[in-house]
């Protein structure tokens, strides 16, 4: 069994973390995954308190297991936590974190899906290790347990998963959507939303191919590019709308092959990691 430092700290069988994503990450999904052995996360976007605290005590009633919130800093309704660990796209915002108090820290590759910085995951991940003294988290690419192996290998003591959790049976977006990243190819995804400083990776369909069209467009100004983009995510992972809703997933969007529950999806991933991981030395003269 792989255990490691975010293992013990957070009280897990596996050593993963369940994306934070809006729309997506609900009571439901979290605890299938706190039940299973990872920690499960519910995504408080930028709804009220009353959502949240409905989510949180549908989550205690379904697992008994830790589980944590995602909370976007940018929501008016954000608060303080007691325990803290920020996503960061670079190493100069993982030490800013870690000296403000963070217990761990989450760096998460370009792969990813959603909002994502420009490094990637190979890169990210052992600048970061090596420069705070707080667990690392990898993000962005992670599938498999080659993914978890390799990030193990690159200084992570630990990997947050969103894009293949799309995929579990307790994920409440609709078939279709889970039906897109399962029959995802590798050039599938697509980044928009640089021009306006907080950059999107999402799978490509007529809504993301007209964003970067009238991104490029000049004469559209970002407010009203902004305002294209209002409620596309709600639209692909609550109603279902592949056509006009923005479907986010990260490029191992490829790699997910078929829906499996939260706790197989998990235990494969390490099986295999732990696998790997011991047959390594036949590389070794």
């Amino acid at each position: 069994m792989i255990v490691t430092p975010v293992s013990r700290l957070f009280g897990l069988k596996y050593p993963i973390f369940q994306g934070g994503m809006a729309w997506v990450a609900d009571a439901q999904l979290a605890s299938a995954v706190s039940n299973g052995g990872g920690l499960g996360i519910i995504s408080a976007m930028n709804l009220d308190a009353d959502y949240l605290r409905e989510q949180i005590r549908l989550c205690r009633e379904m697992t008994d297991q830790a589980f944590g919130v995602n909370i976007m800093l940018m929501s008016p309704h954000a608060g303080d936590c007691a325990q803290v660990v920020p996503v960061v796209p670079s190493v100069a915002i993982a030490r800013r974190v870690a000296r403000e108090g963070a217990c761990a820290v989450i760096a998460e590759g370009c792969e990813a899906g959603g909002h994502i910085g420009e490094l990637t995951t190979l890169t990210l991940v052992p600048q970061v290790a090596d420069a705070v003294d707080i667990p690392v988290i990898a993000a962005g690419g992670i599938a498999d347990g080659r993914g978890v192996a390799a990030a193990l290998m690159l200084g992570a003591q630990g990997v947050q998963c969103g894009t293949r959790f799309l995929a579990a049976e307790e994920c409440t977006i609709p078939q279709c959507f889970k039906d897109k990243v399962v029959s995802a190819r590798d050039i599938d995804t697509m980044v928009t939303g640089r021009r306006l400083g907080h950059p999107v990776r999402a799978l490509k369909n007529s809504y993301m191919l007209e964003f970067a069209k009238r991104e490029a467009d000049i004469s559209i100004s970002n407010e009203e590019l902004e305002a294209f983009g209002s409620g596309a995510l709600w639209r692909a992972a609550r109603q279902g709308d592949m056509a006009t809703g923005c479907i986010m997933a990260g490029q191992a969007a490829a790699l997910v092959k078929e829906t499996l529950p939260a706790k197989e999806i998990m235990r494969g991933m390490f099986e295999e990691a732990q696998a790997l991981l011991e047959g390594a030395g036949q590389w070794l003269a």
